[in-house]
């Protein structure tokens, strides 16, 4: 029996035909030529997040990301200008690493007036531009104005940064289209309290989008988060969410709960109760603008139960706006066909005192845990996988991103293909 009611079509799915119903083949997440096909097609001509303007909030502020899926590291700079631009982290002299510390793989961060090359000290300002030249007058017909920094197209939308390899790419607002048109107004300028994690993970970076856009795994991978009484009442009814929709290439969910507060205390765990927070966040919201009302793309369905929405910007960056104040993002970097780096965010409103801190530290933590279930999970799908025993795999209606996730990627590599002959 359904909690909510299914569209006028009777299913989710089926609105959008194109999908189809059949059983999915995962080939995708095990062929490594089909992983190099995705690294071209994908990662190399679509709008990648990579951060927020709170990371450099003031003139000569910088960070550096390392975009292993690409073969290139990037710099992010505020300038003189107080624009934020992004180029490929390379020296123009001999292809140095230009900004790193200790060890050149590690991503950096800080202030700095300029850029200078640890191998030869060519020197870069804040815009990109060759200034200096050690020993200038041994080169021949050296124009500095040729050797600036290889600029990375660089846009941001609600305080997101994003950068595309490709300088051809349209505008970053027209690609996140209606989807992301309808989270605008939120406030997440408000919430610079950060909390983060970063884990290699052993599968295909698909595989861990596919776990976290779906709750059907949630009764029964993550009982164990919720006193036995409420897990077997989970357990019991299964699970259904608000809303699906599809925007291609994107994609959301919109699910109820959050139990913040919940409503019988008894139903969640002696610390929650002491410090009023959980795995959905603090039960407190904050007192901020910009929540009441929210904006259209959040809770479309208006539901009073409404309890998180989970946003999938295509390809690898997912945004979760949770109904108790705050918000969370995952990002998953590939590093091989069967690897891929994940990190996640919790972003609140900063703290006031010391119960609202332990609160939303209460949160980070758990949330840490849940994460872990899944990546354990994760890691034991892919070596199953490999084995080809079974290649095709039915996905139900509460699926439907996992069915979009994979066809959308599947259609940027034959467009790809096709357009190079």
């Amino acid at each position: 029996m359904a909690f909510f009611p299914k569209p006028a079509a009777g299913s989710w799915t089926e609105q959008y035909p194109e999908l189809g119903t059949a059983p999915v083949n995962y080939e995708d997440s095990i062929d490594p030529a089909y992983y190099e096909a995705e690294r071209e097609a994908v990662f190399r001509r679509t709008w990648l997040n990579i951060g927020r303007i709170e990371q450099v909030p003031r003139v000569g502020n910088y960070f550096t990301k390392e975009l292993a899926v690409v073969d290139t590291s990037l710099v992010v700079v505020r300038g003189k200008d107080k624009q934020i631009r992004a180029f490929h982290n390379i020296c123009r002299h001999r292809g140095n690493k230009l900004v790193w510390n200790d060890y050149p793989g590690e991503e950096v961060k800080g202030t700095c007036r300029q850029f200078t090359c640890k191998y030869h000290a060519w020197r870069y300002n804040l815009e990109g531009e060759l200034t200096f030249v050690q020993q200038e007058g041994e080169f021949f017909d050296l124009d500095k104005a040729d050797f600036g920094l290889k600029a990375v197209r660089c846009e941001i939308w609600e305080g997101f940064i994003f950068v595309n390899l490709d300088p051809d790419a349209r505008p970053l607002a027209e690609y996140l289209g209606e989807m992301g048109k309808g989270v605008e107004g939120y406030p997440f300028h408000e919430m610079t309290e950060v909390f983060g994690y970063k884990a290699e993970v052993g599968s295909n970076w698909k595989l861990f989008i596919d776990a976290f856009a779906e709750f059907y795994h949630a009764p029964v991978l993550h009982q164990k988060q919720a006193t036995k009484e409420e897990a077997e009442k989970l357990l019991g009814f299964g699970f259904e969410a608000l809303h699906y929709e599809v925007t291609t290439p994107h994609g959301m969910v919109s699910a109820w709960g959050g139990m913040s507060p919940p409503k019988d205390p008894s139903m969640v765990k002696p610390i929650e109760r002491v410090l009023r927070s959980g795995l959905f966040g603090p039960w407190d919201r904050p007192d901020i603008e910009g929540l009441e009302p929210l904006p259209p793309g959040v809770n479309p369905a208006r539901h009073r139960a409404w309890g998180v929405d989970s946003f999938h910007f295509f390809p690898n960056f997912m945004l979760l706006v949770w109904a108790p104040g705050w918000y969370l993002t995952y990002h998953y970097w590939p590093t091989a066909v069967d690897r891929h780096i994940f990190e996640a965010k919790l972003y609140f409103v900063p703290a006031k005192t010391g119960r609202q801190r332990l609160a939303q530290e209460l949160a980070a933590v758990t949330f840490k845990e849940y994460a872990l279930q899944d990546a354990n999970t994760l890691e034991a799908t892919q070596t199953m996988l490999k084995s080809r025993a079974v290649t095709d795999f039915p996905l139900n209606d509460q699926e439907i991103l996992l069915r979009h996730l994979h066809k959308v990627v599947g259609d940027h590599v034959k467009e790809h293909a096709n357009a190079a002959g």
